[in-house]
């Protein structure tokens, strides 16, 4: 059948052919593709040249454990279901990544992080094990004591070294889902690199918001909100249909240096200027922007591009500050500007995204060949400081960059289901030398 099934960036935007599971085994190369809830922001849940397989029908969390904080679930089940499940229970989700609505699978295969990363590290830390549907019609187990190596492949692995069909979690106990919250804002930068250490050292949870519009002395200032499961919460509110909608694209995009200019003064003039603690929802601690259904709408008919870097400490102050310039330079305006550390806890996953230092995360409007070029040479600032751009939220960077961020990209091609293929792998890897050699041609797209 076919279907409108778009990844959250709406750059590339064309009908999908879809398929069920049984097809795998029948599949010709790079055919197939597991397809979650879209969530991803490029082209990596994209397989133009073959089909999809939506997750998402049927399925279910077939057991939970509230003592012991196991949960078993389809694939297909959105994190905001496991929360409506087991937050009664004093349970809450080690690691989520900004959004509820990602399913339990796409959460694996992008092994996603969130606001903790300093104290726990990503989603795949919590994975217990999972089951993993073969193109040659095998059912593997994957643990770290099971098929360990595609255990380790499949978490950030993109769904291509098979279907992950459900998986076992740890969640954790919390006194309430709700957080007690500590916020100030920062003048500049500075501000926030002064803060972050003792901050983290405190804190379960950090993030800042920063004013990418900023400029002078007051570059980079922002909003800090660190954070810990409030131990007097009180009952959390279960997760609920958003309460306003974006039900339709408008004709340009309302996010735009004006309107962000007057909105990114609100917001941080409305911040408190010193520290200043309360308890806050769950839902609009980590999920804010779940409660506008189609958000991402409000960037016009063009779509959105989303660039996040991750780099080292060392050089973090002043890698941050070029990559804002960088930005304000091409005229360009990003609506959420996200700035946190990523701490020295290591992923099991093979191709995991974060790493020791510091990520930074922008959004723009896409407005052609200007935008692309403003993102290149943010690429550059990223790789002459050491860093990498997350594959997950991509969908224009190139091989060369590719390659940098992840060198051992060659361990996930050499086990990767051949019947599983995405746009974002063969615009990237399916573009360098399987074999690593540095005189060989670069390889044509391999085609479906």
């Amino acid at each position: 059948m076919q279907s409108e099934l778009n990844s959250w960036g709406r750059v590339v935007r064309c009908p999908r052919a879809t398929t069920g599971l049984a097809s795998l085994t029948c599949s010709a190369a790079g055919a197939m593709l597991p397809y979650g809830n879209g969530r991803s922001y490029g082209d990596s849940c994209h397989n133009d040249a073959g089909r999809l397989v939506p997750m998402r029908p049927g399925s279910a969390i077939r057991a939970f454990d509230p003592d012991t904080g196991l949960l078993t679930a389809d694939a297909g089940v959105l994190l905001s279901e496991i929360l409506t499940l087991v937050m009664p229970h004093g349970c809450f989700l080690e690691v989520t990544p900004g959004t509820a609505q990602v399913t339990l699978g796409g959460a694996i295969a992008n092994d996603v992080h969130g606001k903790n990363h300093h104290r726990r590290g990503t989603f795949g830390r919590s994975v217990i094990a999972f089951e993993l549907f073969m193109s040659d019609d095998r059912r593997i187990t994957c643990s770290p004591d099971q098929n360990r190596q595609l255990f380790e492949a499949t978490i950030g692995g993109m769904g291509l070294t098979g279907v992950i069909e459900a998986a076992t979690i740890r969640l954790m106990k919390v006194p309430s889902a709700n957080v007690r919250q500590t916020a100030f804002r920062f003048g500049s930068i500075d501000g926030y690199f002064d803060a972050i250490d003792a901050i983290d050292a405190r804190h379960e949870y950090s993030v800042a918001w920063i004013d990418q519009l900023a400029r002078g002395a007051n570059l980079g200032r922002g909003v800090l909100m660190a954070g810990d499961h409030a131990e007097d919460g009180g009952p959390a509110k279960l997760p609920s249909p958003p309460r306003l909608a974006v039900p339709f694209s408008p004709p340009v995009n309302l996010l735009n240096r004006l309107t962000l200019k007057a909105f990114n003064a609100l917001y941080y003039g409305r911040a408190p200027k010193s520290p200043t603690t309360a308890t806050v929802p769950w839902s609009s601690y980590f999920y804010p922007l779940d409660a506008i259904r189609g958000w991402n709408r409000l960037y016009g008919p063009r779509g959105l591009f989303q660039h996040q870097s991750v780099y080292p400490a060392e050089t973090a102050r002043e890698t941050t500050v070029r990559l804002i310039e960088c930005a304000q330079n091409h005229g360009a305006a990003s609506f959420l500007t996200v700035l946190k550390r990523f701490g020295d806890v290591p992923s099991p996953g093979l191709l995991s995204f974060p790493r020791p230092g510091f990520t930074l995360t922008l959004d723009f409007a896409n407005s052609g060949p200007a935008t692309l070029k403003m993102l290149d040479a943010l690429d550059k600032i990223v790789l002459s400081a050491g860093g990498a751009l997350n594959p997950y939220k991509d969908q224009r960077m190139s091989a060369d960059m590719f390659e940098a961020s992840f060198p051992n990209w060659r361990e996930l091609e050499a086990i990767r289901d051949p019947a599983l293929m995405s746009d974002s792998w063969r615009r990237t890897a399916m573009q360098l030398d399987p074999a690593g050699n540095a005189e060989a041609p670069v390889r044509a797209v391999r085609q479906a």
